[in-house]
């Protein structure tokens, strides 16, 4: 808990994680009734959708991509300035992208083995094939050309953003804003004086007041929640996930090892908590994450919770969840992998050992250079399908089943970011602990 802020007053009534709880089962069990009746189309749903359950949830995403970047300014600022020294700093940093390298890398080699011993595109009708490429033509034209405008050295040149403002504005960009916030918070370090010591109580008023909106906005959470579930299990049913069920088995299959395996056993062995308690603390932020399928949005629930309820101390929390929201995508790389060959065994081609090696270098950088927003890894899927030889129009087979997918991943990006950052916590008390003994 954030001892400078004021602390809001417990809320009556059920959790707000049970209510979002309440709003995901209530919408998606709706939605598949729709579906299953075959009401999709009539006028009554059509309307419902076009012209509410869209619109509230779009309006909900906004309202948190409005705060989004104040409130990652503000916070990582704050982060590097409490941190006291440069050499902290460097610590911290290292710390952070070595575990994120390191994790991200388990992520795909789980991906990659299962979609081995799976062999999903071997399993896919040909009409299927034919069908999806016909209805999703036009949007896969588009990811395509965006992934053709990407490039890794191009990525690496826009983490130091020559107007931090477009940054800010272009959500491809937002490690630009990472980093000028960095340079800001090292700045504010290397300059001590009455000036810049009251510059920062404006940092922490801009922190809590966007704290403060974001916890109102958050209340409209299980609202938002059931009208995206509405909406996606009423348009999309169960007939897309049947048509690619090998496909979508081998993602959740892997994301579900790497959440439900991997981290756990990390955070008890490197960050010296339970699993249990890390699940429970975080499971709000995880169903947020699901909900908007955007770490960026789910930023400010992130940091509430790692907080509030992991009670981490929030100089490294803010500093390794705002780094995170931008650069530690687990599920997105892993996502990212599978993708790729999922889609070269689809169109025949054999990957060897050393070009699998390749794909996973690619996607770890991948999900490094991935936007935290919805479906932000499908030009970077687009990008390494280019390189490796594929044809970047096969990301239209998967597309049918993307939205889902994506918020599956989404999740699995939030649970790894607050797993780094207790990692990361436990490793620098254990470090600060050492130093003063």
């Amino acid at each position: 808990m954030n001892p400078e802020a004021t602390p809001l007053p417990p809320s009556k009534g059920l959790p707000l994680h049970v209510k979002v709880m309440i709003g995901f089962l209530l919408g998606g069990l709706i939605g598949l009734l729709v579906n299953w009746q075959q009401m999709q189309n009539t006028d009554l749903v059509l309307g419902l959708t076009t012209y509410l359950a869209k619109p509230f949830g779009q309006i909900f995403l906004n309202l948190l991509f409005m705060l989004v970047v104040p409130l990652m300014f503000s916070a990582l600022v704050l982060g590097v300035a409490e941190l006291g020294d440069i050499a902290s700093l460097g610590r911290l940093g290292w710390k952070t992208l070595i575990y994120t390298a390191v994790v991200t890398g388990i992520a795909v080699a789980i991906g990659l083995l299962m979609v081995n011993l799976i062999q999903p595109g071997h399993h896919l009708d040909p009409q299927l094939i034919e069908q999806a490429m016909a209805q999703y033509a036009t949007k896969a034209t588009d990811i395509t050309t965006k992934g053709q405008e990407l490039n890794f050295i191009e990525l690496l040149i826009n983490i130091v953003p020559h107007n931090v403002i477009a940054a800010a504005v272009d959500d491809k960009q937002k490690l630009g804003v990472v980093f000028f916030a960095l340079m800001f918070g090292i700045g504010l370090v290397m300059t001590p004086s009455p000036a810049t010591a009251a510059f920062k109580q404006v940092l922490q008023g801009i922190f809590e007041v966007c704290m403060k909106l974001i916890a109102m906005v958050i209340r409209l959470a299980p609202y938002a929640v059931a009208c995206f579930m509405f909406t996606l299990c009423a348009t999309l049913g169960l007939d897309a996930l049947k048509g690619l069920f090998f496909f979508v088995a081998t993602v959740l299959i892997a994301l579900a090892l790497h959440m439900f395996v991997v981290l756990p056993v990390w955070v008890r062995t490197m960050g010296g908590m339970s699993p249990r308690v890390f699940f429970r603390g975080s499971q709000e932020a995880i169903l947020t994450a699901f909900a908007t399928a955007s770490s960026a949005a789910t930023l400010p629930v992130t940091l509430r919770v790692a907080e509030e309820n992991l009670n981490l101390p929030r100089k490294v929390s803010r500093f390794v969840l705002t780094v995170g929201a931008s650069a530690n995508h687990h599920g997105t790389a892993l996502f990212e992998g599978i993708t790729v060959l999922f889609l070269a065994q689809v169109s025949g081609l054999h990957l060897p050992l050393t070009q699998q090696v390749m794909v996973l270098g690619l996607c770890i950088l991948g999900g490094i250079g991935t936007a935290g927003i919805p479906s932000g890894s499908l030009p970077v899927i687009a990008m390494i399908c280019g390189i490796i030889g594929l044809k970047p129009e096969g990301i239209a087979i998967i597309l049918g089943v993307n939205t889902f997918l994506d918020m599956c991943r989404t999740s699995l990006n939030v649970t790894g970011d607050l797993a780094t950052a207790v990692v990361v916590s436990h490793r620098t008390r254990e470090t600060e602990t050492a130093v003063l003994g």
